[in-house]
Formats: C-alpha cells, sequence, structure tokens
C-alpha cells in the first residue's frame, strides 16, 4: 500500500475524532474554555508517547504502522502531540536546553502568529 495513502487513511480518521471530539467537549463541558482541543492535545500526546516508544522498544512494528497512526492519525488529530513527545525526549536525554528553547520558542512563536493572524484578519 502506498505510504501516501496509509496517511491519508489515518488523517482521515484523526480528522473526524477531532470534529467529534469537540464538539462533544463543547456539547457537555460547555464553550467558554476550549475543553476539546486541551482533551484533544493531551489525547493525542498520549497517543504518540505510548505509540513511538511501544512500537519501536517493546514490539517493533513494522514503520508503516507510524506513518498510519503518528504522521496520519495524530497529525490530523492534533500537533500538540509532536512538540510534546520532542520536548519529553530531550528532558529524559537530559538536554535541558534543547527541551526549553523548544518548548519556549514553540509557546511564544506560536501565540505570537495566532495573534498575528488575529490582527491581520481583523485589518483586512
Amino acid at each position: 500500500m502506498s505510504e501516501y495513502l496509509i496517511v491519508s487513511l489515518g488523517a482521515i480518521f484523526g480528522a473526524c475524532s477531532r470534529y467529534y471530539l469537540s464538539r462533544l467537549a463543547a456539547k457537555t463541558l460547555g464553550p467558554v474554555f476550549p475543553y476539546g482541543t486541551l482533551i484533544i492535545n493531551v489525547t493525542g500526546s498520549l497517543i504518540v508517547g505510548f505509540f513511538l516508544v511501544y512500537a519501536s522498544e517493546r514490539v517493533l512494528l513494522d514503520p508503516r504502522w507510524r506513518l498510519l497512526v503518528v504522521v496520519g492519525f495524530c497529525g490530523a488529530f492534533t500537533t500538540f502531540s509532536s512538540y510534546a513527545f520532542e520536548t519529553m525526549a530531550y528532558f529524559e536525554q537530559g538536554q535541558w536546553h534543547l527541551m526549553l528553547t523548544n518548548v519556549l520558542t514553540n509557546n511564544l512563536l506560536c501565540l505570537a502568529a495566532a495573534l498575528g493572524g488575529m490582527a491581520l484578519a481583523r485589518v483586512l
């Protein structure tokens, strides 16, 4: 099966899951705080952290499973999961400088970009 098809199949399920959980959380918990996004980001981080370690250290799965689950599903479900896993990998390796740099740059730059995009949308 083509690698692109594998990624695409995972992405379909990831995107649909994100949409479903976002709506369910807003309906159940209310729309004041983005609980859906928080739940999705935490869940995606858990999935990536679990899957990458399990698939590479415990059972040595075919690399196409990583394409399906991590790149496809979690990539469409959330991108925060990759950030969280990479940051914790630096932590486990004792690379404090890289961990701190990753946390600060991702958070500050993404927040600044969101603010910039919001401002741009209001100007146009």
